[in-house]
């Protein structure tokens, strides 16, 4: 246990009787004793996609909390307030940013000029609609999952979406070959006639 003074007390929350810190709080005093950016952005990443929180809860913790420790939290929260969900989507985040792209959505439903789902992209530039999913192992181990990733392709295909997809350690292992296979899929996207589809409104 680290016994930390604090200015800002929060209202706390009874679980089996017992007083504790509100999520939003605790993610943040708890991120400030980190060093390690991938484990701050996992922690937060894990709050925001449970609904334990939002970005913005977080970010008003970070404003409350002033300056000490805050750096490493703020680096973190970044990419989370531009709609990555994983430490995977902020590395594709921030070599996007790199790019020189047009910038675009992440986890965005996309659908074709009927109104039918095609899929919730993980990256979405809609100026040439350009779909960009980070594809782990991880989430492929069964076979279901496996379909479930070749239906979605194929729902791509089928409205003439470019997608590319990207092993999420290549990110951190090869990311200037993944800087140009990006650029080249843009560029082929931006040639052809873009398909009627948009993203959800």
């Amino acid at each position: 246990m680290h016994v930390e003074r604090t200015r800002h007390l929060p209202r706390p929350h009874l679980r089996g009787g017992l007083p504790v810190a509100p999520v939003p709080r605790a993610v943040i005093d708890a991120a400030r004793r980190l060093t390690d950016e991938d484990e701050i952005q996992a922690m937060m990443a894990e709050a925001v996609q449970r609904r334990f929180c939002t970005t913005a809860m977080l970010t008003h913790e970070l404003d409350q909390a002033g300056r000490t420790g805050t750096a490493l939290p703020r680096r973190a929260l970044a990419p989370l307030l531009d709609g990555a969900r994983s430490v995977a989507e902020a590395d594709a985040y921030r070599l996007w940013q790199r790019s020189g792209l047009p910038p675009g959505q992440w986890n965005v439903a996309i659908y074709d000029a009927n109104g039918n789902y095609i899929a919730t992209s993980d990256f979405w530039c809609d100026a040439v609609a350009f779909a960009w999913e980070i594809d782990s192992y991880r989430h492929h181990t069964s076979l279901e999952d496996h379909r479930a990733t070749v239906a979605r392709n194929a729902r791509y295909a089928a409205a003439g979406i470019v997608v590319l997809q990207t092993l999420p350690s290549r990110l951190r292992t090869e990311p200037d070959r993944v800087l140009a296979e990006l650029r080249a899929a843009f560029r082929a996207a931006r040639a052809r006639q873009r398909p009627d589809v948009n993203p959800a409104a």
